[in-house]
């Protein structure tokens, strides 16, 4: 990888890369009991938030707090559970409910096509411009790198958009519309991919919009507008976890020319460079399926989730010595940064010169 990005040399690079193999290797070979009893702990929690939060719209004085346990049931369905399930992370307990080519969560998206988008392009592409669609999600302009146009001149309004809807935005992400609409991706590209949505789609609309709250009888249009309250609470919570550990100042995109012939220590760089975390509680931590390490989490994507607070310990320290810069603040320094790039990104060009994102600075240190 030819970049500028960094003062280190390739020697280091590989070095840097060892030491994160090294404790890779470590955490798999105490993967255990302990890792099993967390992950059924929290689906046993999931479940129990979700059946309080359906029992509770029979009683309309609690609505609040049905709505409440519900989203709290799809949050950590989304997050800790599903995220984390479908990325393998458990798949080496030989539990079939958790293992990744068979788990599906309660989204509109289907499973299969999100571990294609994320899982394989995103995690292979991270931050690389033309190839990681993740960077804007085909809507948003999220990098100067970008080609300007008078469109993104709406970038709050969709960002505010994808934000409401984001679970539609993620189940739509496969069908790359954005390509269709610039003449390079045909309709019929997309025809394998409309069976497993069209089923997941009726099936998700059918289980939240229907038949629960048919089984409310007469509180049909409470426990609708709950289940509509719900899955706008989860879309909000993912949108704001997952923008601000992707797009808040500092972190880095590459180009392709950069990233040719990357070896394992480069590809660590670039996952450290274009990941940012935020800090928080164990509860925070939990909600965001532990997500709020998202440095941890793209080093390390099928390690557990649960690993990533000891992990980040390490790689800071790593990070430190190699002096890389590493990306963490509270989630209110994270959620303005986010918010002030997409405002900068909906005017014409370069607002902001590059600087060395692989350079500690004090701010970083300090966060």
């Amino acid at each position: 990888m030819k970049t500028n990005k960094t003062s280190l040399t390739d020697e280091q690079l590989e070095a840097f890369g060892a030491e994160l193999d090294t404790i890779r290797q470590r955490i798999l070979a105490e993967l255990g009991e302990e890792d099993a009893a967390y992950i059924r702990g929290v689906v046993r929690r999931r479940q129990q938030f979700e059946v309080a939060g359906r029992m509770l719209f029979y009683v309309p004085p609690l609505w609040p707090l049905a709505v409440a346990s519900l989203s709290i049931s799809k949050i950590l369905d989304n997050m800790e559970i599903g995220h984390n399930v479908m990325h393998g992370q458990y798949d080496w307990m030989g539990d079939p409910g958790l293992n990744s080519r068979m788990y599906d969560w309660d989204t509109v998206c289907p499973g299969e096509q999100w571990k294609h988008s994320h899982n394989y392009i995103h995690h292979t592409y991270t931050n690389i411009l033309g190839k990681d669609r993740d960077i804007g999600y085909g809507i948003l302009r999220m990098d100067e790198d970008q080609p300007w146009k008078p469109y993104y001149l709406g970038n709050p309004l969709y960002a505010f958009l994808l934000m409401t809807f984001f679970e539609w935005g993620v189940a739509l992400h496969d069908l790359e519309v954005e390509n269709i609409v610039a003449g390079g991706r045909k309709l019929e590209d997309n025809r394998p991919l409309y069976p497993g949505l069209i089923r997941k789609i009726r099936n998700q609309t059918l289980k939240d919009y229907v038949l629960f709250p048919a089984l409310t009888g007469p509180l049909f249009p409470l426990t609708l507008a709950g289940n509509l309250t719900a899955n706008l609470v989860r879309n909000i919570w993912a949108f704001n976890i997952i923008f601000c550990g992707h797009f808040p100042a500092g972190v880095a995109t590459f180009s392709p020319a950069e990233c040719e012939d990357e070896t394992r220590g480069h590809w660590y760089h670039r996952q450290l460079l274009g990941s940012a975390n935020i800090t928080g509680s164990k509860l925070f931590h939990l909600m965001s399926g532990n997500l709020s390490h998202q440095i941890e989490h793209h080093l390390y994507p099928d390690l557990p989730a649960r690993r990533y607070p000891e992990l980040a310990v390490e790689v800071r320290e790593i990070c430190e010595r190699y002096g890389l810069a590493y990306n963490t603040g509270r989630l209110s320094k994270q959620l303005f940064s986010v918010a002030s790039k997409i405002c900068r990104m909906a005017l014409p060009g370069r607002t902001s010169k590059r600087t060395d994102p692989g350079a500690v600075t004090e701010d970083a240190l300090a966060a």
